[in-house]
Formats: C-alpha cells, structure tokens, sequence
C-alpha cells in the first residue's frame, strides 16, 4: 500500500502545480515541490518489487533478514511519503487561510512560515535521496544474493521455435507499422516470452529504441506519450494538451527504428492509447502481450505470427512443474497427481501460476510433498466441480487472489475494511468515496464513476467481493468483502499496520480501542458504535483524511461538539457522518479547505452561503427533516461538484452569471420545482441524474419553472419527479396531465414518478418514450380501478414497479412490453389478477408481488407457465401489510 499512497502524492503534486499555480509561484517551493515529483517514481518502482518479492519469499518459507530490512525501509519511505503529503496540504491551507486572515490551522505553527515549509520539503528532498541512495545499495545487494543464490522457481522454457518465429517476425520489413498481437489463452508464460524477445541480442541490435510500457486501467493516453518520452530522454511542458503530446510523440518517432511492447492489452485499451503510435512508419514495431482475443484484428498480417499459448495439457503440465519445481524433471511419485493437477489446470485459464506457487511452497518446506499435491488436486476438483465442499476450500484461492491483484485494486479493496462487517455496501456510495480518496483514475473515453465500476467488477471477478443485491433494472446495487479476507490476516493486518484505516471501538468512560493516541498517525478512522461518545471524547487525528460514523442510531449532537469534529481533523477529505444530526454547523467546518465529500444530517431548512468555501467538494449529501432546502451557497461555483443531494425540495440560487456552468455535475436533486429554470440545461450540461420535488402542477402547467428546459437535457438518463403538497396530497396535489412524451428528454432511460395522482389512461404518453427501461410508479402516481394498456408504447421497457395504486383490473398483452424483465408489484390491495398473457414474453424473469391473494394466484400461474415452457423464472411473494 505505500507504493499506492505514493502515487496519490504524485498526483497531488501534478494536481497542485496545474490548478494552484498561486500558491507555488514562489521559486524556491515550486522547485522543492518538481523535485519531489522527479524523485518520487522510484519510490514507486522500489516499494512495488521489495513487496513483490518479500511475498514470494515469504509464502515459499523464506524470512531472511533481507526481508526485513527492506520491510524497515518501505516503513522510512511511507513516512516521508505522509509526511510531504501533510505539508503540501498544509501548504494549501495556510495559504488560503491567510488570504482570509483566520487562525484554523494555528495548531501547525510548528511548520511556521510558508518559507520554512519550503525548507521542509528541502529536508524531505534530501530524505528522498537518502533513500534512494539506501535502495540502489539494497537493490544491488539483492542482485548479488540472487546472482550467489538463484531462486528455485525459474523462468519456464518457450521452445525454441516459437521465439525464432517471433524474432523472424520482428524482423520482417513492412511497409506499415508492425503491430503484432501476442494472445495469451491460458495465462502460461505470455509475458515471459515477451520479455525474453524484448531482451533478445539481435533485437538490441535491430532496435535502438526500445520501450516496455505496462498498460493499467489508469494509464490514458497523455500518460503514455510522457511515459514514451521519458523514455527518449525528452522533458513534458505540463501544461502540455493532449494532442500536442501525441503529435511530439509521433515527431520524435517518425523516423526511429523502435520497438515498443505494451503489456497486458484489452482492445479497448488499445483503441485509447494507439492515437500516439506514428503509424507511417515503416520501421517501427509494436508488440501487444493480451488475453482478450478481439485485440487479433489489429493485426494486418495474421498469418505471420500471432497467437502464442498452451494449448494442449502437455503444456500446462510442463509450465506447472517449472513453477513448482523449478525444472522439468518431476519425481516419479508426483506424476499422476501432478498431471491431474495441470489438467484441472488448464480448465480454469490464468491459474497455473497460482498454483505453481502453492505447490512450491510446499516443495521447500515439507517432506511429504506427495501428501499436499493429493490436497491441491482435491481443491482444484472441489473448485471445478463446484462440489458442497467448495466453501472449505475457498479460503487459500481468496487469498491467492488477494495476493496477486493489480496494485491499482489493492487500495480499492482495503477500504472495504472501513465498513462494518457484513455490511451491505451501496455500490453507488462506494465509488463515489474511492474517487474522492483518488484510487480511482481518468480513463479515456470513460467517467470516474464508469471507472470506478469496471474497479469492483474486477475485484468481483476475482472472488474478493461478493454481489448483495441487485437493482430491478438487473444493475448491481449493492455488494461486500468476502467473508474470508476478514480472517485474512495479510489484508486487514496490512490496513492496519500502513497506517491505511483503524477501526475505533468506544468502550466508555472516555476510553476507546485502539487509544486516541495511536490515531495520531492514521489516514482513516472508521467508528461503527456510539458516535456521538466518540465525538465528545474530543478526538484528535491531525493526520486522518476520512472520518466515516456506522450507527443504527441517530444521535444529535450540540453544538460544543460539532466543534469537536472540526478541531479533530483539520485535513479530512472525508466527513460521512449521517448518524450525526446536528443542530447548528460549526463556522470552523468551512475551513476544512481539503473536504471533498461530505455526508451529514441536520434540522436546518437552509445550506448556507459559506459552503462556498470548501472548493474542493466532490460529493455533498444533506438529510434533513425539513421539507424545503434554501440553498444559499452558490452551487454553480463549486466548480468539482460532482454530486449534490437532499432529501428535500431544495431551492437553488439564482445564478447572476449566465455563463456560469457546472461541467462536473452528474447529480442534482431533490431540487425545487421553481429551481427547473431554462437555464439549467446550460448550467450543468452533463447533468446525468436529476430529481425535483414540488407542486408539479405548476411546473407542468408552465407556470412555475421550466418544464421545456428537461428536454434540453441531452445527457440526462435518469429522472425523478415528486409531487408533493402539504398538507393534503391527494385533493390539492393531483394534476391534469403529464408533460408531452417529447418534452421529456431525448435520452432518458429511468423515470421515477410519486404522488401525482393521475388516471391511468395518462400511461400511454409514458409509453412513448423510447429509449425509457426502467419505469417506478409510487405512492399512487397513478390511481384508477382500471388500466387498459394502449398498443404502440413501451418498446424498451424491461423493469417496471409500481406501488401503493388502487389498481384493480389491468388489461394487458405480451406486445405491450416485448422486452419486460422485471415486475415488481407493492401493496397493490386491490388488483384482482395479473395479466397472465406476460408469460408469453420471451425475457420475463422476474416477478415480485406484495398484493391480494387472487393476484397471487395468477402470479404463479405466470410462473407454472413459463417454467412448463422451459424458461428460467423467479417469483418472489412477500407478506402484506394490510389486512384483506
């Protein structure tokens, strides 16, 4: 993990030199601060392969005392990294503070003036070359060992043909750029041959120019054409655009005999990071290493060389004993089992290395080698089969998994452990917090948050987090750690001892577990019982970053001890506190300058205007138990604001600038009707989710707001509209008619409606809506004793929930919703039946129904039906709450 905090720094810094240049214009700090940035990767490069390779060690039975040297200096090296870390931030704060003429952050006197903070990045400075001296003599040294005294496991051999073929293929004159795609379908040794090509001595003659390139999930396209021209010994301007740097990119290579090999490729990869490649030229080549078999097609002479694998079990037996044994002879007693192993092997591809590695740890420590090749074998058939005892034996392929993912995941994962156990963990919150934290990076093409997704469906796939529960559109809602990696001691013991997150358990009596004053030097606190006790202890965590409460219950807290919050952490980015309602903000909570997602709860009616202040916000969450929400802080300022809401109708300020946008905001609401102006389509043009609670008969019947500014609305896939009139609902709130299908905008595929108290023969303009796929009607949108569903609507829908309707009869047809999933039916009392014709639907899967009895007994002949058909079907009933 340090090798991940590392490189948030460096990010911090680049972030810090490019949209604060105020506050470096100084040139003795912004000197300091571009040295810390130029020395700073080879910490990354360092901490990464001493992990490496205390793991390796560590889990074949090693514990030299190498190890823990390298141990000691990662310790020294994370403490530099924080230490930079809390002085850049400091730097920020004290520099705004004084432009403001407060005294927050006088606790950091101790830094004094903004000179000797620069001078503190001098010692830092020197520290890092201090440590990088000790790593080139550590590293040197670990070459000499490992020159002295050869690991066992070795390099797996690649026949010699399929090296000649491919260096025959490099070598071929083309008149184009050689892009050559090396396919991996079993995960054995794609990487290895790549590298020994890459080292191959008539390649270093053939290619002056020759540059390895690992391609991750972060790696965009501008990070690869600096990384190229790091590589050509060639100094970024970073205010540099990135065309300008794919067009140095191609100069510089336009005319280079070069070889460049990117690593571990999926297509899409490819298709972002190939614009810099100067395809012109005829003598460059590039080698692709990849898993994803699409990535063949880029590829204009297949028939040279281009798939590279393990195709048959000779193979995979082959590669297993170079990684268990380290050499292709195997004893005779370990031959059958062996070959059981490799053929269970090759059935689950990427695999043979994992358990290469168990198998020789097993090599090195214990003499009854035979016995525990019986006890792999009979995990690997348990693990294929999927046999009951599959659970026993989860827990060693979990870990292994844990071990083995991509550096990028590992803090992702980690901060599942800030979570209470078995808790279910909204996937849309999670995200949101990893982008805040800064695991999550831009990738073209691409949003934070689709990012952050593609983040935990890879560790899904990896066995390391389980899916909880799923939207009614099929979408994951919510998820969990597994249940194994609680008992892992390597992950939250590596939480822990980093310094990355401490769970706080308040005892009482003012005493907490670990104590208070071990927080002085941990980034993340995490609280799951008695807050609000916690809080009044007067916490103090200059360090922590996030400060998240887990409660069932809600505790108010006074006003002395909302200033206990703010006094604790003065550079928190994260404040998730909703179990906390307070009463009063405190003034000192805008100037937490570094807040960049908040969660709170409050009994205010009113955001006010000093929220302004905290320019950093990303996330702003407000529960309140007021029905309205003056916004008097000028949202469209903020300008990182990515997601702002409430729980009530909350009114916007009225911006005086017409030019002003929110191009980062994808999430508005619940916003007042007045508050749906003509203008808000240019305000927040990439605005993705909207909600708006009010008197919809004003904003429908245009006379409050805009109801033409929806359609304006390009980006808009999700929207949310609340009637609500108070104090009677149903006699003062019921209205006309809905808006015409085309003033709903152009994209929308979720549509929300509550309370609107409308016939049911209004359905038919919902209908048309096209692209509309998920459809939720509650707390009577629509009321009525009967809906006879009009032909011609509905085309895309797949989920539909409707609930709490006085619905009675519903005619329908399978053609009314050719493409329904997913039914879900609350408290619906008094619908008799459910149209037993939706059984003809080809992809109805789904039905869950708290409603009368008769209704019931048509659900289940829908199910009988569909299962009789050979289909898939699930019928959830659910007790009512009313009586019949």
């Amino acid at each position: 993990m340090e090798d991940t905090a590392t490189e948030l720094l460096v990010e911090n810094i680049k972030e810090l030199l490019v949209n604060r240049p105020g506050l470096t214009k100084d040139d003795e700090t912004r000197g300091n601060i571009e040295n810390l940035l130029r020395d700073l990767p080879v910490f990354i490069a360092f901490l990464r392969e001493t992990v490496e390779k205390r793991r390796r060690r560590e889990m074949a039975g090693y514990y030299e005392e190498d190890s823990s040297e390298a141990k000691r200096i990662a310790k020294e090296v994370q403490d530099v990294v924080y230490d930079v870390q809390d002085m850049i931030d400091v730097l920020i704060a004290k520099t705004i503070e004084k432009n403001q003429k407060t005294r927050f952050f006088r606790f950091w006197d101790k830094a004094g003036s903004l000179n000797a903070t620069c001078k503190h990045f001098e010692e830092v400075k020197a520290m890092v070359d201090r440590f990088r001296e000790k790593t080139i003599i550590y590293v040197e040294d670990e070459r000499i060992i490992t020159e002295a005294q050869p690991p066992k496991r070795k390099d797996a051999e690649i026949p010699e043909v399929q090296k000649e073929e491919l260096v025959h293929r490099l070598s071929c004159e083309t008149d184009y750029l050689d892009v050559i795609p090396l396919i991996d379908t079993t995960g054995c040794g794609m990487q290895i041959l790549a590298r020994q090509i890459f080292n191959e001595q008539h390649i270093l003659y053939k290619f002056p120019t020759r540059i390895w390139l690992t391609i991750t999930y972060s790696l965009t396209a501008e990070q690869m054409c600096i990384d190229i021209l790091k590589e050509l010994s060639i100094r970024v301007d970073e205010d540099t655009s990135a065309k300008e740097l794919a067009d140095t990119v191609a100069a510089r290579l336009h005319n280079q005999t070069f070889l460049i090999v990117m690593d571990n490729v999926d297509i899409s990869d490819w298709e972002r990071l190939s614009v810099a490649l100067p395809f012109h030229n005829t003598k460059g080549k590039v080698l692709i290493t990849t898993y994803d078999s699409d990535v063949k097609k880029v590829d204009r002479n297949p028939n040279l060389f281009t798939i590279y694998g393990f195709a048959t079990d000779e193979d995979v037996w082959g590669r297993l004993r170079w990684e268990a044994l380290g050499k292709l002879d195997c004893p005779p007693e370990l031959v059958d089992v062996g070959q059981e192993i490799a053929f269970l092997c090759a059935r689950m591809p990427k695999t043979v290395s994992i358990i290469g590695r168990i198998l020789e740890s097993y090599s090195v420590t214990d003499r009854n080698i035979k016995y525990y090749w019986i006890k792999v074998r009979n995990q690997l058939r348990s693990y294929t089969h999927r046999m009951p005892s599959f659970a026993l034996h989860l827990s060693r392929f979990i870990y292994l998994s844990y071990d083995n993912i991509p550096h990028h995941l590992r803090p992702c994962l980690l901060y599942f452990l800030l979570f209470p156990k078995h808790h279910e963990i909204l996937v849309s919150k999670l995200i949101r917090l990893w982008i805040t934290e800064g695991f999550v990076q831009q990738q073209s093409g691409c949003s934070l948050e689709e990012t952050g997704e593609k983040y935990l469906y890879d560790l899904i796939s990896r066995k390391l987090v389980v899916t909880v529960r799923f939207k009614s559109d099929g979408k994951l809602k919510s998820c969990q750690i597994h249940d194994t990696l609680l008992e892992y001691d390597n992950c939250p013991g590596e939480a822990n001892e980093e310094y990355f997150l401490q769970e706080i358990v308040y005892k009482g009596d003012g005493q907490c577990e670990p104590p208070l004053s071990s927080k002085e030097t941990c980034r993340r606190l995490s609280i799951h019982s008695d807050c609000l006790s916690f809080v009044s202890s007067r916490p103090f965590g200059p360090r922590v970053r996030s400060f998240v409460c887990f409660s069932k219950t809600n505790y108010v807290v006074s006003p002395e001890n909302s200033t206990n919050i703010t006094e604790a952490f003065k550079l928190v980015r994260v404040l998730d506190i909703l179990p906390l309602k307070f009463t009063k903000i405190d003034s000192d909570l805008y100037n937490l300058f570094h807040l960049r997602y908040i969660a709170f709860s409050s009994e205010l009616s009113i955001l006010p205007s000093k929220f302004n202040q905290l320019w950093n916000i990303q996330t702003l969450i407000v529960i309140t138990k007021s029905r309205t929400l003056q916004v008097k802080a000028d949202i469209w300022k903020m300008k990182r604001l990515r997601h702002f809401k409430t729980n009530a109708s909350a009114t916007l300020p009225v911006s005086v600038n017409s030019d002003k946008q929110s191009t980062e905001l994808q999430t508005l609401g619940l916003i007042s009707v007045e508050s749906c102006t003509e203008e808000l389509p240019h305000q927040a043009p990439n605005l993705k989710k909207l909600g708006i609670r009010g008197r919809l008969a004003l904003l429908f019947g245009r006379k409050t707001g805009s109801i033409d500014s929806l359609k304006e609305m390009r980006k808009l896939g999700k929207l949310k509209l609340v009637n609500d009139i108070y104090p009677d609902q149903r006699r003062e709130g019921a209205l006309g008619c809905l808006p015409r299908y085309d003033q709903f905008p152009c994209g929308l595929t979720s549509l929300t409606i509550c309370a609107t108290f409308l016939g049911w023969e209004h359905m038919s303009t919902l209908g048309l809506l096209e692209k509309l796929e998920v459809l939720k009607l509650r707390d009577h949108a629509f009321v009525g004793h009967t809906w006879e569903v009009e032909d011609g609507g509905f085309h895309s829908l797949e989920t539909m929930h409707i609930e709490k309707t006085d619905l009675a009869c519903w005619k329908a047809s399978s053609h009314h919703y050719p493409k329904l999933r997913s039914l879900v039916l609350k408290d619906c009392d008094k619908l008799r039946e459910i149209p037993v014709q939706l059984a003809d639907i080809s992809s109805f899967e789904t039905l869950e129904l708290s409603t009368s009895r008769s209704a019931v007994t048509s659900a289940k002949t829908i199910s009988k039906l569909k299962r009789d058909g050979g289909s898939e079907f699930t019928l959830f009933i659910f007790p009512r709450h009313h009586t019949e």
